[in-house]
């Protein structure tokens, strides 16, 4: 078999349980994402999987390179934030050109590469999609921008050709689908595999659908919008990028691609304001489960068998390994990867391993270790100790019932932190997030 093109579609702040496939009620249009919904039954859906952390820059630093983010010092942010464009401390803040990500080395072994959408990994002329393997680029380079305007939180212009600023006309949802279409059609002409990062913003604030154009000019540079939105508008911003995701899958299709591409979906951290995270507790910015546990779905006919479901734990930087082990690109031995390839559960039923997953945030002082049915959160110097398995809600907290665990786990997650580089002291997380539902004294 040829090597796989490979599609890797990100969500921005979609909650455990948005899909119709994670249990998502059905909005009054009917079926939030039937497209996704289809993929996961024509493949694998995973129940027990990760983002590399609760907020949108630092999992996309595990994304890129296959490491824990803080490895990095842009990581340190929760998140980058727009305002640091063009500043010093902009000038630092980013994905060095000289680490190896996913998309350099899948581009040294003869792939076509692009990133179409957010990027959100620190600003020309320092940092940028094209200078960390990606051989085109389409889309903001901030956290978020208006749907229609562009215009990113800081009032600046954010919508991207490469490295020159790029005005267009349009619902950005759709011109990132677009882009991909047409991306596939020209890469299916030739003889090369072909990569594609597709970083949706949606469903992320501000809450617009293709219907609020009017709200967006309204809203001008106020892309917080924090006094915005409601379900009905979320989840229809989510059934337009499952629209687009499907004008993606139809080009495959038409193309002759679709069996032999590895087509990878999931959100970069857990729900915001409007998401379903149900049954878990929390959201962005926490480390209880509904801030980090995400939906992983992949479809790939020629490996994977469908209509399988698996509860093999991992988190993002496990499916950047999974890609470069699926094209059979071996890693930078200067830059080892901490990602754990998923390559067997995606060829065979019952090859699920033991995986400890680690985190740590500044914010609110977090740690959290998850290890089997077990976790161990640290929440504002307050440690707690849970039985996912039994409690996915978090409610029970352990600790006084099993001390000698709580000690273990404590000391595994300390042993790890020792192996991380420190947290920058001048580190910062942003305000315009609150931590909603975390365990208290």
């Amino acid at each position: 078999m040829s090597r796989p093109n490979i599609i890797f579609i990100v969500a921005d702040d979609l909650g455990y349980a948005d899909l119709g496939c994670y249990g998502g009620r059905e909005a009054d249009f009917g079926p939030v994402s039937p497209v996704l919904d289809r993929l996961a039954a024509g493949g694998l859906k995973l129940t027990q999987g990760y983002a590399n952390s609760p907020v949108c820059s630092p999992t996309r630093f595990a994304l890129a390179t296959a490491r824990y983010q803080y490895r990095l010092r842009g990581a340190a942010e929760e998140p980058i934030n727009s305002k640091t464009r063009g500043t010093p401390l902009g000038e630092k803040l980013g994905l060095p050109p000289e680490v190896p990500t996913v998309a350099s080395l899948l581009k040294n072994a003869g792939y076509r590469t692009a990133l179409i959408g957010k990027w959100h990994l620190g600003y020309p002329p320092h940092f940028g999609p094209l200078r960390s393997g990606y051989e085109e680029y389409f889309g903001p380079m901030s956290g978020g921008v208006d749907y229609f305007t562009h215009l990113s939180s800081s009032g600046q212009h954010d919508l991207w050709i490469g490295e020159e600023e790029h005005h267009d006309e349009g619902y950005l949802t759709d011109l990132l689908s677009q882009r991909s279409v047409d991306f596939v059609n020209r890469m299916s002409q030739g003889d090369a595999p072909f990569f594609l990062s597709l970083h949706y913003t949606a469903p992320h604030w501000p809450w617009e659908t293709r219907d609020d154009r009017t709200t967006a000019e309204q809203l001008g540079a106020g892309i917080a919008h924090l006094a915005g939105g409601n379900i009905h508008q979320y989840r229809r911003m989510i059934h337009h990028m499952d629209e687009g995701i499907g004008w993606i899958v139809e080009a495959l299709r038409a193309n002759g691609q679709l069996d032999n591409t590895l087509i990878v979906f999931t959100s970069d951290n857990g729900g915001e304001r409007f998401s379903d995270n149900w049954p878990l507790v929390g959201g962005k910015m926490d480390l209880t489960e509904g801030g980090i546990r995400v939906p992983w779905i992949a479809h790939w006919p020629a490996v994977i068998a469908a209509g399988r479901t698996s509860t093999q734990q991992c988190m993002s930087m496990d499916w950047s390994a999974t890609v470069l082990a699926a094209a059979g690109v071996a890693a930078d031995p200067g830059h080892p990867l901490d990602g754990i390839s998923l390559l067997p559960v995606l060829q065979r039923e019952g090859a699920e391993f033991a995986r400890p997953l680690y985190w740590r945030m500044l914010y609110r002082s977090q740690r959290a270790l998850r290890d089997g049915d077990w976790k161990y959160l640290r929440v504002d110097e307050h440690d707690y100790l849970f039985n996912i398995a039994s409690d996915e809600r978090e409610r029970a907290n352990l600790a006084p019932q099993e001390p000698e665990r709580l000690q273990r786990m404590r000391a595994d997650w300390e042993r790890w932190n020792a192996e991380m580089p420190a947290i920058a002291p001048d580190a910062s997380f942003s305000l315009v997030y609150t931590a909603r539902n975390m365990p208290q004294r």
